[in-house]
């Protein structure tokens, strides 16, 4: 689809500084513009790129003024990053518009579907799903008995939900995202072996949420599994059962939250950290990535390493473990000493 500079100014209330006919149908970046496609400059770092670029159309600020002759077409808005992310945004909802039912796919009789839903090929719908409006399923997605998905939601290729999970609004899971497959839940027996534990609850997805490919969510044991409002979880992330992620929490990638720990609103999570089961992290917490959390974890802390440490004690204890072999030399050397004059 092509879209000309008089029509991006509008999306963005933009005014045009250059051809408003020029049109565009790809997206760049300023570096690596060409002919047909649109392009930003927010960062002064990549100015000079603006008087080389072959893109037909950049967005930049409206305080910019051209130092020299540029041959793309102006699109001056207040602020350029977030104009252009205005745009990504239009692009991929045109690029994701699909509407219909593809074949060969499997829906149940029992199952009820909104309006301008899209089911893609090999897909499968179990009993009494329910699928709200404009609800996009892509390719090799299996959606299990008596699910509800709400408006807007898009699950892509090959993600799966199992039965009984609830999943809100705007929510999107990336390919291979699991939810709802059974919690870690084994007792020991005399023998050494081990008994399954029937996992009969669910998971629920709050509006809003982003799962990131290849990142699983296991349904409780009992009651639910809970992410909040607004959280967005990165690829290949494990949240075991009986686990609650506050609203507006982001975790990175290779991250595990083991079963029934619960994580506060607003918390920011790096990547490949480890929580252990049954704590509870506070509100606005801040995790440094590789960390290890065994503890609960107060409102507003911010930590680092494995065990995790305040942010500020593990920097000054780094300092003396990088200095650990002069520290063990003076200390070997003062022990001589003293042996010496005893």
């Amino acid at each position: 689809m092509k879209f000309t500079a008089q029509q991006i100014a509008g999306i963005l209330e933009g005014d045009v500084v250059g051809n408003p006919d020029i049109e565009v149908s790809k997206l760049s970046k300023i570096e690596e513009g060409f002919e047909g496609s649109l392009t930003f400059l927010a960062n002064p770092k990549y100015t000079p790129h603006i008087y080389s670029t072959k893109a037909s159309i950049t967005i930049v600020n409206k305080s910019f003024v051209p130092e020299s002759t540029i041959k793309t077409t102006l699109i001056k808005v207040d602020d350029a990053y977030l104009a252009f992310s205005k745009i990504l945004e239009y692009y991929n909802a045109v690029k994701y518009n699909k509407i219909g039912i593809e074949t060969p796919s499997f829906i149940s009789d029992s199952a009820k579907y909104g309006e301008n839903i899209y089911i893609g090929a090999f897909s499968y719908i179990g009993d009494h799903v329910v699928l709200g409006d404009n609800v996009k399923i892509f390719p090799n997605v299996y959606i299990g008995d008596h699910v509800t998905i709400g408006d807007n939601s898009i699950l892509f290729a090959g993600s799966k939900i199992y039965s009984d999970c609830i999943i809100g609004n705007n929510c999107v899971l990336n390919s291979g995202a699991i939810i709802g497959a059974d919690g870690f839940g084994f007792a020991p027996n005399d023998d050494g072996s081990y008994s399954k534990i029937p996992q009969t609850g669910n998971v629920i997805l709050e509006d809003n949420v982003d799962i990131g490919a290849a990142t699983t969510i296991d349904r409780a044991t009992l009651g639910s599994t809970i992410i909040r409002k607004g959280v967005k979880l990165d690829n290949q992330i494990q949240i075991g059962h009986n686990v609650e992620v506050g609203k507006n929490t982001v975790i990175a990638a290779q991250s595990g939250i083991a079963g029934s720990s619960k994580i506060g609103k607003n918390c920011q999570i790096g990547g490949q950290v480890g929580i252990a089961g049954h704590i509870t992290i506070g509100n606005n917490v801040r995790i440094q990535a590789q960390s290890g959390i065994a503890r609960n974890v107060k409102d507003n802390e911010v930590l680092q390493g494995s065990p995790a440490l305040t942010l500020t004690g593990y920097n000054k204890s780094y300092v003396h473990f990088k200095n650990l072999p002069i520290i063990v030399k003076d200390i070997n050397d003062l022990e001589k000493k003293v042996n010496g004059n005893s």
